[in-house]
């Protein structure tokens, strides 16, 4: 089993890194956030598909990871109807621009909670998160991860957290649904009240990921 893991992450790790690389420019992408900025921009902000939960916290996080997921999107890997339309109407170069435009943002941000010592989770917490073997990915208290293109996690919104975990679960579904082999095989196994519990420890982890107000919406 854990062979197989490991193969599916070369695998998906090689696909990922197929994605042309495109200069990016965080002041452009300053002029190109208009269609984010609606949800990502409003701290607590809720969205209602596929269910109710806050939009997650974009700014602080890596920008190859914010390409990555917009291609997904794009492709349809990722069936979200609402951000498909909205990577299909943005360019490669918009792309690259918007995610170094969230990654800087972040970082210009204080980042004090990151600081904080994390929580110790559960016993069946840990076991999870061994059996997933989720820092492989996301590294050291979820916040660090291995390979740039993958997300951090850390300090997520737990609602968030769980309806994407839950998406990797979903098949056959036009309008719902996330297709990445590895994190399919990881959130398979477990039981919806087995994903919430994963979610909230992880979001219950200092990072930093957050949601920086535009002017408009303080």
């Amino acid at each position: 089993m854990k062979k197989l893991f490991f193969v599916l992450l070369a695998l998906a790790s090689g696909a990922l890194s197929l994605t042309p690389a495109i200069a990016q420019d965080a002041k452009a992408g300053e002029a190109k956030v208009s269609m984010c900025i609606g949800c990502h921009a409003i701290p607590g902000y809720q969205a209602s598909f596929p269910e109710i939960h806050k939009v997650p916290m974009i700014a602080g996080q890596g920008a190859k990871y914010i390409v990555a997921a917009l291609n997904a999107y794009r492709r349809g890997e990722r069936k979200h109807p609402t951000m498909r339309a909205i990577a299909g109407s943005m360019s490669d170069a918009d792309i690259a621009d918007v995610a170094a435009y969230y990654e800087h943002e972040g970082k210009s941000a204080v980042a004090a909670a990151s600081t904080a010592a994390a929580p110790a989770p559960s016993a069946a917490v840990a076991d999870m998160l061994k059996k997933g073997a989720c820092a492989t990915c996301h590294g050291e208290n979820m916040s660090k991860p291995t390979d740039p293109s993958y997300p951090k996690l850390a300090g997520q919104h737990a609602d968030y957290l769980f309806v994407a975990l839950k998406a990797y679960q979903t098949e056959r579904n036009p309008q719902v649904g996330r297709s990445n082999p590895v994190m399919m095989g990881m959130a398979k196994p477990y039981t919806p009240k087995e994903l919430k519990e994963l979610s909230a420890y992880i979001a219950s982890l200092p990072g930093d990921l957050r949601t920086v107000a535009q002017a408009r919406f303080r």
